[in-house]
């Protein structure tokens, strides 16, 4: 259930994406289509380059404001609720310096490693002890706090990254992280990588007509979990990012809402979009059409449900450019 305990807290080169629509695209959600999967064909990292060395010490200010100086990036321990800071810190090279991961790094150069959040996001400071990283970057989306500051007070460097979900956020999380990693150059190498994606990918959606409304729903059916996305819960950037509304930002929703039937109606989503292990833990799209409301919206008559995996709809990190792509193909493709 990666992603419940952190949202239920609140009141998770472009790769060929590939799904079951393909054609042209189209500003008008097709009948009687049925459910599309976003799939990104490559899921893993790919690295700028070899390991490029670190040019060490390296002074920083932590997101908390703590001045931090980090004088060994050997032994790194990325760790968030979203996978994106190891995505990142993987991205830069360095992926033979990680020595932990937390339950949303799910790539596979990071599968081996061992994980130190045994209870969904609450990291373990005894797990993290028995790696012994010599610098640990986290943001305040995983915790508790109490186990960073224990980790700071045994010596080692703890480095906050600001934990923003936008796309606009990229760029300064890969140079926070490539500065406190002293690998600045880098940083920017990846930045412009990261960049030249997200435009290709928001170039794909089509424009001049009446966006299509979408809705995010997170949905964790064996927790009895529904709640749909507004503005500032991650979702919504993507859906812009692929020229569409965001449908609970314009009914006034924010971050996360106990998903209603009158809401949902009045949001009037053309799109739902849920991610797969969501999707999953309703049964499937019958069970997901089932939930009060669903069904009287466009979308659930035109059965209009695209899925995406957990790991990449709202991970904002190297790979987000292939995330908006397969979003994009998913949502406008036409039926074959």
């Amino acid at each position: 259930m990666r992603r419940l305990v952190a949202l239920l807290a609140l009141p998770a080169l472009l790769g060929l994406a590939a799904c079951t629509t393909t054609d042209t695209p189209s500003t008008t959600p097709p009948t009687g289509c049925g459910p599309t999967t976003a799939v990104v064909t490559d899921t893993d990292v790919e690295p700028i380059g070899d390991d490029p060395g670190s040019a060490l010490p390296a002074t920083v200010t932590s997101a908390d404001g703590t001045t931090v100086t980090v004088s060994d990036a050997g032994r790194i321990l990325p760790v968030n609720l979203y996978g994106s800071i190891a995505e990142i810190v993987f991205s830069l090279g360095l992926g033979d310096r990680v020595v932990g991961r937390d339950t949303s790094t799910t790539f596979s150069a990071a599968a081996h490693l061992p994980v130190v959040t045994p209870a969904g996001h609450d990291l373990s400071t005894e797990a993290i002890l028995r790696l012994n990283p010599s610098v640990v970057l986290a943001d305040k989306s995983i915790g508790p706090s109490e186990v960073l500051n224990q980790l700071r007070s045994s010596g080692i460097a703890v480095v906050l990254i600001d934990d923003e979900q936008t796309l606009a956020a990229i760029p300064r999380h890969v140079r926070a992280i490539a500065a406190a990693l002293g690998v600045p150059e880098a940083g920017e190498r990846l930045v412009s990588r990261i960049e030249t994606e997200v435009d290709a990918a928001r170039r794909s959606a089509p424009t001049g007509a009446t966006p299509l409304r979408i809705a995010f729903l997170y949905v964790r059916g064996t927790a009895g979990v529904y709640l749909i996305g507004g503005k500032g819960a991650g979702s919504d950037e993507m859906i812009r990012a692929i020229g569409a509304t965001d449908a609970g930002t314009e009914i006034g929703l924010s971050r996360f809402r106990p998903l209603t039937s009158e809401g949902l109606i009045n949001a009037a989503p053309d799109v739902i979009l849920v991610m797969t292990e969501g999707l999953e833990s309703v049964k499937g799209v019958d069970g997901l059409l089932a939930l009060p409301g669903i069904g009287q919206t466009p979308a659930g008559q035109h059965r209009r449900i695209v899925d995406m995996d957990d790991g990449l709809l709202l991970t904002f990190g190297a790979r987000t450019g292939r995330a908006i792509q397969a979003l994009a193909e998913a949502v406008y493709g036409s039926c074959t």
